[in-house]
């Protein structure tokens, strides 16, 4: 009878160990944003009228299942039980099968998705010119994105602001007033004439392509995964 290949054995071995690996960074790195301050801040100024925690939540429970999966893989491996690769491979092909029906479901519902976030960009303008703890702290988390992205205001620029405008004035200022395309007056200054809407929208879809780019490279290692753990165990029930 053949006996297990060793090379497949220990490849099988360390690719579970990268595979927990990622797991166990996954998983800490959500419970941060769970919750620290930090996180809390980072993942409720973007909220609106949705439950912040939801992809956290989500990222969690990735997290542990990929942890769960990397130690089946990598016993089993070592301990060539069948049992283990077996749950291995059913866990592993269920996740690949929830990315597949992910990625359907994105494509399907993409133009409902751009709509979302139109509504909640223009649903968050309005908080630019609030005094409430939700808006001020969304105030903050805008002023910084407007240094970073060069721009100043959602919808109607630094209109958007309000009364509140002397608060962003800094981050809206333009540095060169002359350059009428990029800048215009406002409030006795020049501020960025270009606002951060349309650039959220660019950053949301090259994000959106990172994360289908990432997701394909997951699913060639998970496949990589399947074939590995089939494989050896097959050869362990050849023994």
């Amino acid at each position: 009878m053949a006996g297990v290949s060793g090379c497949l054995k220990y490849s099988m071995f360390f690719f579970n160990f990268l595979f927990w690996i990622c797991g166990t960074l996954i998983l800490a790195l959500s419970i941060w944003v769970r919750v620290s301050k930090d996180g809390k801040e980072i993942i409720s100024a973007g909220s609106s009228g949705t439950d912040p925690y939801v992809a956290v939540n989500i990222l969690i429970a990735v997290g542990a299942i990929i942890m769960v999966l990397g130690f089946l893989g990598c016993c089993g491996a070592v301990k060539e039980s069948r049992c283990m690769l077996l749950l291995f491979f059913i866990g592993l092909l269920l996740i690949l099968l929830l990315q597949l029906a992910a990625g359907i479901l994105g494509a399907t519902f993409k133009s409902e998705s751009s709509r979302l976030l139109n509504q909640t960009l223009y649903e968050n303008a309005e908080l630019l010119s609030q005094t409430t703890p939700d808006a001020k702290e969304f105030q903050q988390a805008m002023i910084a994105l407007q240094e970073e992205l060069k721009c100043c205001g959602l919808v109607k620029g630094a209109e958007d602001w309000g009364s509140n405008f002397n608060n962003a004035q800094e981050s809206c200022k333009c540095p060169d007033p002359s350059d009428s395309s990029q800048c215009t007056p406002y409030a006795g200054t020049s501020v960025h004439k270009q606002t951060c809407l349309s650039l959220i929208k660019d950053m949301v879809e090259k994000n959106i392509i990172i994360v289908i780019g990432i997701a394909f490279g997951l699913a060639v290692i998970e496949i990589l995964g399947l074939v590995f753990s089939m494989v050896l165990y097959c050869q362990i029930g050849s023994k």
